[in-house]
This record gives C-alpha cells, structure tokens and sequence, in this order.
C-alpha cells in the first residue's frame, strides 16, 4: 500500500522541523497525530433508525471506514431519550486513513466552505487536543448529493500526542492546516 503524502511529509519535514523549533531535543518528544475522531449526533426521534443508516453509508464512504454507533448512557425524560438508545454515530481513524482524511479535509473539504477565512484557532481543549465543527457533510466530494435524507453538521477532532496547545497548533499549521490570520483581539488561544 502507498504510504499517504502527509504521513511521508511529516517524517521527512514536519519531525525535523517541529524538533528544531521547539527546541526538543527526542524525536519521540516531537507532537505527532494520534487520531481523528469523526461524529455526528442524530436527534430525529421519529426516523432514528433511517437516518443513522443513511448517515451512517455516508461517512463511510468519505473516512474510509465503517462507523460505529454510540449509545445513550443515561436516560433523560425531556428529550424521550432511555438509557441504551441509539443517538449517534461515530468514526475513529488512526494511522493511514488518519492521514489521508487530514489530507482531504485539508486540499479538498475545507476549501470549499462558503466564505472560508480559516478555522479557528480557538478550537484546542487545553490538552493538545484540536475540535473542529463542520456545518454540513456535503462538503466532502465523496457525499452524493441525491441520497441525502437530510443535511446534517459534525464534529471533528484531532487528538495529539502533546499536552500543550501552542505544540499542537505548530503541528497542524506545519501539516497546512488553514487557521485564521489573527487570533481575535484579547484572547490568547494557545495557553500552554
């Protein structure tokens, strides 16, 4: 199997780089891609079961990969919800798909968002970990447009292998991701 572009990219590049800047001194030290989760929450009581197999065939089709389902862990009365029920669906990749997803939100998905400025910089969770939301999955080109029940957002994120958000910032930007140009005014988004 051919080794994804990103994947060479960052033992090549990215490794030496990140260990020059930030003064590491270990390549096993050095912030690297441990996962990418991809979720989506279905709240359509009725045709719950539908659009979890609709939903279900489509993020297959652009992770790469069979998703699982996630059940409700508590039962809660307000939204009709038992313990046990399906709410969700989710997808973790790791190595070789990790990198061809990263590649394709990166050059392909990310791009074609309506009036793009960058994500966000303030997506990163204190732990090194990355979150970004998705509005609609008829972004990725792999989505046929004519067999979408419905449009539906989702939740991504990246986790790494640091602690520290200004190392896994220095990750992703090294990776190309396209983060805003300035971080707005007041908020220091990369706290160690």
């Amino acid at each position: 199997m051919k080794t994804p572009r990103l994947q060479i990219k960052y033992q090549k590049t990215i490794l030496p780089d990140l260990k020059k800047e930030l003064k590491l001194t270990n390549d096993f030290t050095v912030p690297k891609l441990q996962k990418i989760i991809v979720s989506v929450g279905i709240t359509d009581e009725q045709h719950r079961d539908e659009a979890l197999k609709n939903f279900s065939d489509q993020l297959a089709m652009f992770t790469g990969q069979h998703p699982i389902i996630t059940k409700a862990k508590v039962s809660i009365a307000g939204f009709k919800l038992r313990q046990g029920d399906s709410v969700g669906i989710k997808v973790t990749l790791r190595r070789r798909r990790m990198y061809q997803f990263l590649d394709r939100l990166i050059s392909l998905v990310l791009p074609k968002v309506k009036d793009f400025q960058g994500v966000s910089r303030t997506g990163f969770d204190g732990q090194g970990n990355y979150n970004l939301g998705l509005n609609e999955q008829i972004i990725f080109p792999e989505v046929d447009y004519d067999k979408i029940d419905k449009v539906r957002g989702l939740q991504i994120t990246i986790v790494t292998s640091t602690k520290k958000n200004k190392h896994a910032l220095s990750l992703l930007e090294h990776f190309g991701m396209p983060f805003e140009k300035e971080a707005p005014r007041g908020q220091d988004v990369t706290r160690s």
